[in-house]
């Protein structure tokens, strides 16, 4: 898919785009009113968005603490080697883990980050010790617990990117 700069957008795209950020539920007419067009137009840029890519999806946030998920882990790994099979075979395993909410290439020492989310800390240990320790892909694994969240947010910088 072909990236679409911000600056490419028009501004009345921009304000489309944060006020779904901030509430995707929010109907046409609702943000036509916002940004003070007519609603077919409206209509319209939302599902060239779509089309385009822009907008992959709408979901709903759901708030992990209030469902006693509170650990929040960043691992970084090594792999055992950094051949092109060895990746894909890594990549293509750590995706069907629903504990880790995103995974990263990396530059410098370390092959991959993984934010990994669990309810507990022993649900975290058995997730190392049962899965990713017993990946023979995986040479080196280091934990790095979160212990105060200071930011969390969805929300793409669209205005810093005009």
């Amino acid at each position: 898919m072909k990236a679409i700069s911000s600056s490419h957008l028009a501004r009345q795209d921009i304000d489309i785009l944060k006020l779904l950020q901030a509430d995707s539920t929010m109907s046409t007419a609702s943000i036509a009113e916002r940004i003070n067009v007519s609603q077919s137009p409206c209509w319209r840029r939302i599902n060239r968005l779509e089309q385009e890519g822009v907008i992959r999806g709408r979901v709903a946030l759901l708030d992990r603490s209030a469902l006693g998920m509170d650990i929040v882990v960043f691992a970084t790994i090594n792999l055992t080697s950094t051949g092109r099979q060895n990746l894909m075979e890594f990549e293509r395993d750590i995706v069907c883990h629903p504990e880790v909410m995103e995974c990263y290439t990396m530059t410098g020492i370390w092959d991959y980050m993984l934010k990994i989310v669990t309810r507990d800390i022993r649900h975290y240990e058995a997730f190392v010790r049962n899965t990713l320790t017993a990946s023979p892909s995986i040479r080196e694994l280091h934990s790095h617990m979160a212990v105060t969240e200071i930011k969390n947010s969805t929300a793409l910088p669209l205005d810093t990117q005009l």
